[in-house]
């Protein structure tokens, strides 16, 4: 059995401090942090991914997206490589969130193979969690769109790992969208 490294373990660690007072939007209110770990454990478990600085950017997919961490941050704390990572998987904040979805859909085919693996993997487990939980003040219409969303981006991201490609047709072809 192979073990993370200390430095895995300090940007668990880190991802976790970072999203300490954040929830999901769930009516439970998992904490958010559940979100990175699953992403990286897709990585890791489901698509069979060794590269640690993915499963390292997997865990801080949203740090820079959601909390007070910058760039710089993850860059001093975990080198270039994972804060490139992070960078190609940050939404604009600063942009209209309709803005936001739509470069998601543009931006998905120019973004490297490893960025795309953090995108499918997160895209899986906020299905997954779908699937099973509206989120509060979502009407069953916003929770469909988000499906049909999805696929878009997905669609767009096809062909880099046949695990990960397969189990969000799984989700599609039970919505009735393949």
């Amino acid at each position: 059995m192979t073990h993370p490294s200390r430095k895995f373990m300090e940007c668990l660690q880190y991802a976790a401090h970072q999203h300490k007072d954040q929830r999901r939007k769930d009516t439970a209110g998992t904490p958010y942090i559940n979100h990175p770990i699953n992403v990286a454990t897709i990585l890791a478990l489901e698509a069979c991914i060794e590269d640690e600085n993915v499963l390292m950017a997997a865990l801080l997919h949203d740090v820079v997206e959601d909390t007070t961490a910058t760039f710089k941050d993850v860059e001093q704390l975990f080198g270039a490589d994972v804060c490139g990572l992070v960078r190609e998987v940050t939404d604009d904040k600063t942009l209209e969130k309709q803005e936001r979805k739509r470069l998601q859909i543009v931006n998905a085919p120019k973004s490297s193979q490893r960025a795309k693996l953090i995108k499918l993997a997160d895209k899986l487990d906020n299905l997954r969690d779908l699937q099973k939980n509206t989120p509060q003040g979502w009407t069953q219409e916003r929770r469909e769109q988000y499906f049909v969303w999805a696929k878009c981006v997905v669609d767009n991201m096809r062909g880099i790992n046949g695990v990960l490609d397969e189990k969000l047709d799984e989700i599609f072809r039970e919505r009735g969208l393949l």
